[in-house]
């Protein structure tokens, strides 16, 4: 199975809710400010992750856009290893689909995988799309790892409030949330399964550069 591969955790994005929400090609070509803030708003708490788009121009523009335009709206904490990674996305299939039709081309690592860094997970090459994770802990395997063309996880973020937030999420079911089709693709499965997850309530930028 595709999420059997990912001891580099690269990902699928969850899958199954429904949306009304169609996503215009003109989002997706939005470019991000120098320097932003993005908010999330979690059932722990806020987390605050300052984004520097000089350290991979196009993860931050993704994460710009997916973040203005709501995305991360009921987004599910849905893998968190201790001392390892806190690893989220969008559950919604129909949202999703619509977002991974344009592609986030590949790009070196110039910051590495350090405690309350935030990068894009990915499977191959150009394959960073919806899930992201959050380091907690200084991984710098992350940093030089390959899977079939891809080398390394660029960081671009970092948490500069609320990483207490993040090391709060709970973090019990380990990968048992991977290990299941069914499971990993149905929202209602998972979170019926397992209920301890934490959800992103909502997303917001709360501060830009000019």
């Amino acid at each position: 199975m595709r999420n059997q591969i990912l001891g580099f955790i690269a990902l699928l994005s969850l899958t199954s809710c429904t949306t009304n929400t169609v996503v215009k090609e003109k989002w997706t070509t939005k470019k991000a400010p120098e320097v932003f803030v993005a908010r999330l708003t979690t059932t722990k708490g806020n987390i605050d992750i300052e984004v520097e788009r000089k350290l991979s121009p196009n993860a931050a523009d993704r994460f710009y856009q997916l973040v203005k335009y709501d995305f991360f709206k009921d987004g599910t904490f849905y893998r968190v290893v201790p001392n390892f990674v806190a690893q989220f996305g969008n559950t919604d299939t129909v949202i999703a689909n619509q977002w991974k039709k344009y592609k986030v081309l590949d790009e070196p690592v110039i910051n590495g995988n350090k405690k309350g860094t935030l990068s894009f997970a990915r499977y191959g090459k150009d394959t960073r799309e919806l899930d992201l994770f959050i380091n907690l802990n200084h991984n710098a395997r992350l940093d030089t790892a390959s899977y079939e063309g891809a080398v390394g996880f660029p960081t671009f973020g970092n948490v500069i409030n609320g990483m207490d937030v993040v090391n709060s999420l709970y973090n019990g079911y380990g990968e048992a949330t991977m290990k299941e089709d069914d499971i990993y693709n149905s929202t209602a499965a998972m979170r019926s399964k397992f209920p301890k997850l934490d959800v992103i309530k909502k997303a917001k930028i709360i501060k830009k550069s000019k």
